[in-house]
């Protein structure tokens, strides 16, 4: 008997016609944070309707944000201003979204009130420091559990002051809660990173009108100006599409188009690993969409080779290398991947959980510290666990559509927290899940 919880993939045929995935998790996480902190009212369209947003907005409503459902993919949030937050009555519930609770210790850290950010039982073992440290030496009060992890607890009231950060790990969520903490700093908060991440928090401040510079790894504000509300679109998510154009580039007789994804050069490192695999994906409709830009994805299947990954593509693909190692399981000849440790400490230890899934599905991992060797074979059907980590779960439906055997998945219940409808979706295009 198949419970909520496990899926099973299995060859479905292949993946043909137009699909448009869910809007971009991290752009509607900020949506909902800045529209909150600006002056008047933001129209939010293609809002992602997962479980991770609708957390964070959630949170927003407990300090008193007034925000409307207008349609599914449609928000109104009535902003407050930069100072016009209030205290929640209870704790705030991040759920599974490390995004949302990282970016909102930052931002909480310059308020007046005391609040304590709580999640679920992945998220309370994830790890905060990298967040909590940085924003301490601008004089934050944040308190945590042992180890370093969750509930977090943000004392007000403090005098936050701006400060240079040279990171030692890239991370577009530490770079962003440091840059929300800075809005609220006397003086100037700079952000340097060993590689650059992506923009999203920078160009979103920036189209609400907060002074900001910001290139490739680089990013500077002073604290003490306004947000003034703007219409926000959110494109398509590249990390969802990214199960789609490995599923279509692997399963034999594959035509499919992605409709409106999200091009963010910091997000589309996946696309040009994919690339140098050989895959054949084209660009279509390239254009400008509330200072993002996105395009069509028209992905066709082509046998796909091993390769050794470059590094400086990490940082922009670091959500997608649970479905490379699919691809990279399913081509010909041997992948490396080094410079991901940060898998390590996502949802679950990716870099562990993906060596072992495909390890039971008779594909040989090599782990390294921080990545694998990943040689290419014949997927066989089988048993993997998912640890509730939802790319892990998706990633192994992309895997049953190559697969020998049927592919049992446990743990898949987290996939909301992304994308909500993946199995509909899914099985309309081709895929076989059930």
């Amino acid at each position: 008997m198949i419970v909520m919880d496990e899926w099973i993939a299995r060859p479905g045929g292949s993946l043909r016609g137009t699909i448009r995935v869910p809007g971009d998790k991290s752009i509607s996480h900020r949506a909902m944070m800045l529209g909150a902190l600006a002056d008047g009212v933001c129209q939010v369209n293609g809002f992602l309707e997962g479980e991770d947003t609708l957390a964070t907005a959630a949170a927003f409503r407990a300090m008193g944000v007034r925000i409307e459902a207008d349609g599914a993919g449609r928000r109104i949030v009535h902003g407050v201003g930069i100072d016009g937050l209030n205290a929640p009555t209870s704790a705030i519930d991040c759920g599974n979204a490390g995004t949302g609770m990282r970016l909102l210790t930052g931002l909480l850290a310059g308020q007046r009130f005391d609040a304590t950010l709580i999640g679920d039982a992945s998220l309370s073992k994830r790890p905060m420091r990298r967040v909590t440290e940085p924003l301490a030496r601008m004089g934050a009060r944040i308190e945590t559990a042992d180890g370093g992890v969750p509930p977090l607890q943000v004392r007000g009231g403090q005098v936050l002051i701006g400060a240079e950060f040279d990171l030692a790990v890239a991370s577009a969520q530490v770079k962003s809660a440091l840059l929300l903490a800075g809005l609220y700093a006397q003086g100037t908060t700079t952000v340097r990173e060993p590689h650059p991440t992506r923009d999203y928090t920078e160009r979103m401040l920036a189209a609400l009108g907060w002074p900001i510079e910001f290139s490739p790894g680089y990013a500077s504000l002073t604290g003490g100006h306004r947000l003034r509300a703007a219409d926000i679109t959110v494109p398509s998510d590249f990390s969802s599409a990214a199960f789609y154009l490995v599923a279509a580039s692997i399963v034999p007789g594959s035509d499919l188009v992605l409709d409106g994804v999200g091009m963010n050069p910091r997000r589309t490192g996946l696309l040009a690993a994919l690339r140098l695999m050989g895959a054949n994906i084209q660009e279509r409709n390239r254009r400008e969409q509330g200072g993002e830009s996105i395009a069509d994805l028209h992905v066709q299947h082509a046998p796909l080779h091993g390769i050794e990954v470059p590094e400086h593509l990490v940082p922009d693909m670091i959500d997608e290398f649970p479905v490379l190692f699919i691809a990279a399981a399913t081509a010909s000849g041997v992948t490396c991947v080094s410079g991901a440790a940060e898998l390590r400490v996502k949802e679950s230890d990716r870099i562990a959980v993906m060596a072992t899934g495909l390890r039971d599905l008779g594909i040989r991992v090599d782990e390294r510290p921080d990545g694998a060797i990943i040689h290419g074979g014949t997927v066989g059907g089988g048993k993997v666990i998912a640890h509730h980590d939802h790319r892990i779960a998706m990633s192994f439906v992309v895997a049953g559509q190559r697969a020998a055997g049927e592919v049992r998945i446990e743990g898949c219940s987290t996939v909301a927290t992304s994308f909500p409808g993946f199995r509909e979706l899914a099985t309309s295009c081709g895929m076989g899940l059930s």
